[in-house]
C-alpha cells in the first residue's frame, strides 16, 4: 500500500510538473491550480512514503 501511494504520488507529481511548465494561455484566464505547489507537495510526500517503505523493511533511518 505504501508503494501505491509513493507511486500514486510520484505520478501526479510529474503530472503537475508538465501542467505547471506549460506557457501560460492569457485568452484561458489565469490558472486556478498551483501546479508547481503541488508538484512540490507531491514530490514531498512521495520522498516520505518511500523512507516509511524502508524503515517497514526493518532499516532505521532515524537518530540511534
Amino acid at each position: 500500500m505504501t508503494l501505491a501511494a509513493a507511486a500514486g504520488l510520484a505520478a501526479l507529481g510529474l503530472f503537475a510538473g508538465w501542467r505547471g511548465a506549460r506557457p501560460p494561455d492569457p485568452h484561458r484566464g489565469p490558472r486556478m491550480i498551483p501546479w508547481r505547489f503541488l508538484m512540490l507537495l507531491a514530490a514531498a510526500g512521495a520522498i516520505l512514503m518511500l523512507v516509511h517503505a524502508v524503515n517497514l523493511m526493518g532499516f532505521t533511518t532515524g537518530r540511534r
